[in-house]
């Protein structure tokens, strides 16, 4: 993996917490290069769902 896209604008992180989670995510993502990485600390929710959201392309991408 060499980098990870997010869906369309309208799509975009709207909570302070989501927008602060998302970049750690994505930065231990390229850095595992998997899905398992860690939740992030007051974004669980948003952390359990782009995991989710991460392995499901990563499956589709075979």
């Amino acid at each position: 993996m060499t980098t990870v896209q997010l869906p369309a604008p309208a799509k975009q992180p709207s909570s302070a917490p989501t927008r602060q989670a998302v970049p750690v995510l994505i930065e231990e993502t390229l850095s595992a290069q998997s899905a398992e990485v860690d939740t992030v600390s007051g974004a669980t929710t948003t952390s359990e769902a782009y995991v989710r959201s991460l392995q499901a392309a990563i499956d589709a991408k075979g």
